[in-house]
């Protein structure tokens, strides 16, 4: 039983986990840059939904404030797109980098100064009751994430496969210049991109929040989730998820049975041994770019 509670809070972890190497993905596979400001993103989605529902702030009902705390984030996710990363176009990829690791200081500046950098709790119908399995208990707060992050995963994949937005986002992170001879409006595909990474930060943002006290610190998951993008393989949403998966189980099982702080670096060296022997990623799928 002991072992079974580790694995299923592993799991939860880890949906929160592979839901932020989503959005990491998403940038990826239509830009080919890395947004390293994805995390933040997710912070500052979860505290939006707490302005909005929290008695202090609006204190508007949850289920109607999710689908308005989503249209904020898919908006400031366009909107930095067309005011700044739109600027960076034909730019290296490091300065792309840079560029959002710059962007993520801003975000948590912004949200300290809005929400003050106190803890506070989102007030989340999914916090309240737990679901006991025998001697296992998981919160509900648990299940919604498991199965929101199923859910958008499966959702995402196909709308990359089978949509002609989501082609024409493939195509023009293949070749960005031949993809606007071929008539795609690769700007405008580009701001849907980061309009709807910034939808999934808020989702996952929402379901974290849903989960415990909510920081500004909390901006840094990105950090492991990018480590999960890398270990799933990056251009690969099935691997994103699958990645977070294994980074948020591998963590509980190194807290029980590693001394003290083994579970902050077993994710990270989970990622060298795969960086060695597997350098595209678990369950990348390898293609061959043509030029």
């Amino acid at each position: 039983m002991d072992v079974l509670q580790l694995l299923l809070s592993g799991l939860a972890n880890g949906c929160v986990y592979g839901l932020v190497a989503l959005g990491f993905v998403l940038i990826y596979k239509a830009t080919e840059a890395v947004n390293f400001a994805q995390g933040d993103l997710m912070m500052l989605g979860a505290f939006v939904m707490v302005g909005l529902v929290n008695p202090q702030y609006m204190g508007l009902n949850f289920w109607l404030a999710v689908p308005l705390a989503l249209l904020i984030m898919g908006a400031l996710g366009y909107l930095l797109d067309i005011a700044i990363l739109r600027f960076m176009f034909g730019q290296s990829q490091t300065a792309v980098v840079i560029l959002t690791i710059a962007l993520g200081f801003v975000i948590r500046f912004v949200a300290g100064v809005i929400w003050g950098h106190e803890p506070q709790n989102l007030h989340s119908p999914l916090a309240l009751g737990d679901v006991r399995m025998g001697g296992v208990v998981l919160s509900m707060a648990d299940i919604a994430v498991i199965v929101v992050t199923l859910a958008m995963t499966l959702g995402l994949w196909q709308f990359f496969q089978r949509t002609k937005l989501g082609l024409a986002m493939q195509a023009a992170s293949q070749n960005q210049m031949a993809a606007y001879y071929m008539g795609i409006p690769v700007k405008r595909v580009q701001g849907a991109v980061w309009a709807l990474a910034g939808v999934v930060a808020c989702v996952a943002g929402i379901l974290y929040a849903s989960k415990g006290t909510l920081a500004i610190s909390a901006g840094f998951i990105g950090i492991k989730a990018f480590a999960a993008a890398v270990i799933g393989g990056f251009g690969s949403l099935p691997g994103a998820l699958m990645g977070g998966l294994i980074v948020g189980i591998i963590e509980p099982f190194a807290a029980r049975y590693f001394p003290a702080g083994y579970s902050q670096i077993a994710p990270y060296a989970l990622l060298i041994l795969v960086l060695v022997f597997r350098p595209h990623g678990l369950f990348a799928q390898v293609r061959v770019k043509k030029v």
